[in-house]
């Protein structure tokens, strides 16, 4: 892989901040993997696997264009370090009441809701963190090396976290949570960051419409926002459902389990340092429109796999599509964001992504339940093709459109006529450029 590949590690903030996430991203997994398995193991409920995942997220839903606002106003390294402390204390606690036998479905769905409110202001603030401890230049490729962080995570936390349920128990998952986060804790701590100058705000709700205003008053991030509020709805639930589609439809147990998990990490990962080893040698708005719909078009295939290993393989695939969706959409709206804007736009993506998840959960809790889960992923597959494909057609021919108006425009002004069709150069509503 090239240099340029790694092009983010030049800076000593970024190193601390990577190593840091990678160790307590393993042990984010290793509890989410654990907390599937524990609450289908309470009550033996499909429903409450998806019930659990929407109370975790609500929170998300409700605070996190707030967060956003709140992103922009502080010192985003200081509130990160405060919210990372608190999650450790939330893995710490679910660990106790397991190893004490004092565990209920409800302890869980209180404490997911407790986490779900931490990550409505630490999601956004730390999204935005990386741009200043990186730069505008190697944002892309922080932005990649960090997924690419969170993928290989995703392969070896349900790794782990199938060794240990099957060896220890579940208490031991959380415990591990609990420690992986000392990891970034002392990663932040070393960190030197320069204080920034506060700068003057509006009032909170002026502060939001600004942000909607921007995103909804361009046409790619309109897009950009349309798919994967879609993905997060009805596409990215199947991870959601795994257990139960892993035990109903495969027949496979916990190790089973945590091995199609960690194939959607594998398949996320490869596309993450992929799309890392591109640098900024990409057409972004292509390769959201392109991976949506071939995301669409293996979820569904997914949904249908006979066995372990074609099952394997689809969501392997899957998981790569969903990363490269992912990475070149957060890429997209970053570099295109304004400074002073990027702590709400990145609120409104966290907002999109987790915050309407709890709709795509409950609603394919539900349809597992009733009518099995095979279905409710496949539904969920066609429904992002569907979107996908529709918004991609939308925007080509909005293209192809405004390339021929700035053709005439020119020739009846007697000039040349230079507009492009090849899709190189991609105009935005306010007279910039996407690549």
């Amino acid at each position: 892989m090239p240099p340029a590949a790694f092009s983010a590690l030049r800076h000593r903030n970024f190193r601390l901040f990577i190593i840091g996430q990678f160790v307590s991203l393993c042990g984010t997994w290793i509890q989410t993997v654990a907390q599937g398995w524990l609450v289908l193991h309470l009550t033996d409920s499909a429903f409450q696997v998806g019930l659990v995942t929407t109370l975790g997220t609500l929170p998300i839903l409700c605070f996190t264009l707030y967060g956003g606002v709140v992103a922009d106003r502080v010192n985003k390294h200081r509130l990160v370090l405060v919210l990372q402390s608190l999650m450790l204390f939330e893995g710490l606690t679910l660990g106790i009441l397991i190893a004490t036998d004092r565990i209920t479905v409800h302890w869980v769905m209180a404490l997911a809701v407790f986490f779900g409110f931490l990550a409505a202001f630490e999601v956004p603030t730390r999204q935005a963190l990386i741009a200043e401890i990186v730069g505008r230049d190697d944002l892309m490729n922080a932005i990649a090396l960090n997924s690419s962080a969170f993928n290989v995570a995703r392969v070896v936390g349900p790794a782990i976290a199938g060794a240990l349920i099957a060896t220890v128990g579940l208490a031991a998952c959380y415990f591990v949570n609990a420690a992986s986060y000392l990891a970034v804790i002392a990663g932040l701590v070393a960190m030197k960051v320069e204080e920034r100058p506060a700068a003057a705000h509006a009032a909170a709700l002026d502060a939001m419409r600004e942000g909607f205003g921007y995103v909804f008053g361009n046409r790619w991030p309109r897009a950009v926002v349309t798919i994967i509020a879609t993905f997060a709805v009805f596409g990215f639930s199947f991870m959601t459902m795994m257990p139960v589609f892993a035990r109903d439809a495969l027949g496979l147990d916990a190790t089973g389990y945590g091995a199609i998990v960690s194939a959607v990490g594998v398949g996320a990962a490869v596309a993450a340092l992929f799309m890392a080893g591109l640098g900024g040698r990409t057409q972004r708005a292509r390769l959201v429109l392109g991976s949506g719909v071939l995301f669409g078009i293996v979820l569904t295939a997914a949904a249908m796999a006979p066995g372990f290993w074609s099952a394997m393989l689809l969501f392997a695939v899957a998981g790569c599509l969903m990363a490269l969706n992912g990475i070149a959409a957060n890429t997209m709206l970053q570099v295109q964001a304004p400074d002073h804007l990027r702590g709400r736009v990145m609120g409104f993506y966290s907002f999109v992504v987790l915050g309407m998840a709890p709709f795509g959960s409950l609603e394919a809790g539900w349809v597992a339940e009733h009518f099995g889960v095979r279905l409710a992923v496949g539904a969920g597959g066609v429904v992002c093709l569907l979107v996908a494909g529709s918004v991609s057609w939308r925007m080509r021919r909005t293209r192809g459109t405004g390339a021929r108006a700035r053709i005439w425009r020119t020739v009846g002004e007697g000039g040349q006529a230079d507009g492009r069709s090849d899709g190189q150069t991609v105009g935005r509503s306010d007279g910039r450029t996407v690549r």
